[in-house]
């Protein structure tokens, strides 16, 4: 049902007898005949009249040709656009970046590739180029590779890194380098803009992929852990985007429609979702990367304390240790004072329990770190809100720089 054909038609031509259908074939043979006549007739007459030789406003063959003047308005279609020119512009300046280690555990014989990622050359100094990458790309390497988008491949010096920040500058040799990119500022970066991502998607087999996706959000905080623990112990600030970022892209460029640098790809979240893609924004890689290159290290200032969080403790010890008041449930516990330190110049005691720096709510170590690491910067002097023995203290703290591991 529902379906009709030439069988089971609803709609069924008229019929007609079989000598009326003979009839109106013999008409309209006989009309043919007489309009061919006719025409054999007339052709003569009209040509001797000059009508053939005036052009037919329905017959474009026997139109009037086109002028130079019309023929101007051909329209070419320009196949380059605005993303194809910054991919031109930037792409030489993302390069490959390879991991080598000794394949034994005694760091002897030859290295083997144990991983692969991307790079973006931002300075040429003299004989020198500077890359920025991932400090998970290079970690643990005994051997830094650069390959170039011509198919060089140099060795890299590794001039300084930062678990922290997940960022590293390498050194090469200048001769082979062309192009170098330039930074933009992502602080003015926009959700929904346009964004490029440069780099080597699974290896350097793909090398010099691009994809093309927005900025989906400006301020992501994603839950680090630097040590292993299983426990985030670092909110890394990072931008969102959905430009596919895959295994290799880490250290590769992030690039808005102006061909400036705004972040360095770093990682995604898989398995879950699609689309989430995130980047170190340039805000924070431009300083990183200047102490890198000063001092082998990012200085951090630091206030020379071990600490506990409040809500690793036992609820009974906050009152019967700590004399807090009850309302007090988020906080940082001073459980050692280094000597010499910030906190011990400032007369910060053991068992003191802060709560506020500068005013901002310290519920937990990430907050102290965001707090010393994001903000401040050593020499800078802070105001520290804590309780000690029930009562509400402040006292201003003087940072020092951080001691070498």
């Amino acid at each position: 049902m529902g379906y009709y054909d030439n069988q089971d038609s609803r709609y069924k031509e008229p019929k007609q007898s079989s000598n009326s259908g003979k009839v109106a074939g013999l008409s309209a043979f006989g009309g043919a005949i007489i309009g061919a006549s006719l025409m054999l007739i007339a052709s003569p007459i009209m040509s001797s009249l000059g009508f053939d030789d005036q052009p037919s406003e329905d017959n474009g063959a026997n139109s009037t040709p086109p002028t130079e003047e019309t023929a101007s308005n051909v329209i070419n279609l320009d196949v380059n656009s605005a993303v194809t020119d910054i991919v031109n512009e930037v792409s030489d300046a993302v390069v490959g970046v390879i991991n080598l280690q000794q394949m034994d555990m005694f760091g002897s014989g030859d290295t083997s590739e144990t991983g692969t990622g991307s790079g973006v050359i931002y300075r040429q100094e003299g004989d020198s180029a500077f890359i920025v990458t991932n400090q998970h790309v290079i970690e643990g390497a005994s051997e830094v590779e650069v390959a170039l988008t011509d198919g060089t491949r140099v060795t890299a010096d590794v001039v300084g890194e930062d678990e922290l920040t997940d960022l590293a500058v390498l050194q090469i040799d200048n001769e082979h380098v062309d192009t170098v990119a330039t930074f933009g500022n992502s602080d003015d970066l926009n959700v929904g803009e346009p964004a490029l991502a440069i780099g080597n998607p699974l290896g350097l087999e793909f090398a010099g992929s691009v994809t093309q996706g927005i900025i989906s959000a400006t301020e992501r905080s994603i839950p680090v852990d630097t040590t292993g623990n299983g426990q985030a112990d670092w909110n890394a600030e990072v931008i969102q985007t959905d430009a596919a970022i895959n295994p290799g892209n880490s250290g590769g460029a992030l690039i808005n429609m102006n061909g400036e640098v705004i972040g360095i790809n770093s990682m995604k979240i898989a398995g879950v979702a699609e689309g989430l893609g995130f980047a170190i924004p340039s805000a924070i890689v431009q300083p990183v990367i200047s102490d890198l290159e000063e001092f082998g290290e990012v200085r951090r200032p630091t206030l020379g304390i071990t600490l506990r969080n409040i809500n690793e403790l036992p609820s009974a010890a906050l009152q019967d240790s700590l004399n807090l008041p009850e309302d007090v449930t988020d906080g940082i516990v001073v459980i050692g004072v280094s000597p010499g330190s910030a906190a011990a110049d400032a007369a910060i005691q053991e068992r003191d329990v802060i709560v506020e720096i500068d005013g901002e709510a310290i519920e937990n170590s990430q907050d102290l770190r965001r707090a010393l690491y994001s903000n401040n910067s050593v020499g800078d002097t802070i105001s520290v809100t804590l309780y000690r023995d029930g009562n509400q203290e402040t006292v201003d703290v003087t940072l020092t720089e951080q001691p070498d591991a």
